[in-house]
């Protein structure tokens, strides 16, 4: 029988952990940029449409970024939707982002124009948005609801705008990204509602 007196406390330390996971995705794509910049060119490292040997940008483009300016624009809608998913808990934390990658990476390496090299986490921020917006219409619970349309008031914009095909910036890979965050939101609840509670 599961006792209900280490329940507050075990959710405190999955929280933390969801912060960690965030906070330590964050602390590396800034180190990764500090190296790109003194070594030079770990940006070819990422997703190379439709080449097998660029399959392993799936997993490292999001730690990439073309400069500080990017890595800023990226960094701070990053850790601000991140930590929202964080409140769930590092398991989920954790579910969410790996079904983002992949869906996203997996899309833009199959749609992206030939002969480019994808690199940003903006696929992993448009994952987290869309996750935080669909998750309400499965969870059916007021407060994702209302997190939702905060995420909507906020980024709305700026996701209508990152679909738009614009020369230089992988529309792709925000399409594929968000498309990712709503299969981690269904995912993540039918999981959930399938899961029969500790007696």
């Amino acid at each position: 029988m599961a006792s209900r007196l280490d329940t507050p406390a075990r959710s405190e330390r999955e929280r933390t952990g969801g912060f960690v996971v965030i906070a330590a995705m964050a602390i590396v794509m800034w180190a990764v940029e500090v190296v790109d910049i003194v070594a030079g060119d770990l940006d070819s490292a990422g997703i190379q449409p439709r080449d097998p040997d660029g399959l392993p940008g799936i997993v490292v483009s999001p730690f990439l970024h073309a400069g500080f300016g990017h890595l800023i624009g990226n960094t701070i809608p990053f850790i601000v939707l991140g930590a929202a998913i964080a409140l769930g808990g590092l398991i989920r934390t954790l579910l969410v982002t790996v079904i983002v990658v992949v869906v996203g990476g997996v899309g833009t390496w199959l749609t992206a124009p030939s002969n480019t090299v994808v690199i940003g986490a903006s696929g992993l921020v448009f994952g987290y948005a869309t996750y935080l917006v669909a998750r309400g219409v499965y969870s059916r619970m007021p407060l994702h609801f209302a997190g939702g349309l905060a995420v909507l008031a906020i980024y709305g914009s700026t996701l209508l705008v990152g679909l738009v095909p614009t020369p230089g910036i992988s529309w792709q890979g925000h399409l594929f990204g968000a498309i990712g965050g709503v299969v981690a939101a269904r995912v993540v609840y039918r999981t959930r509602a399938s899961s029969p509670d500790p007696a």
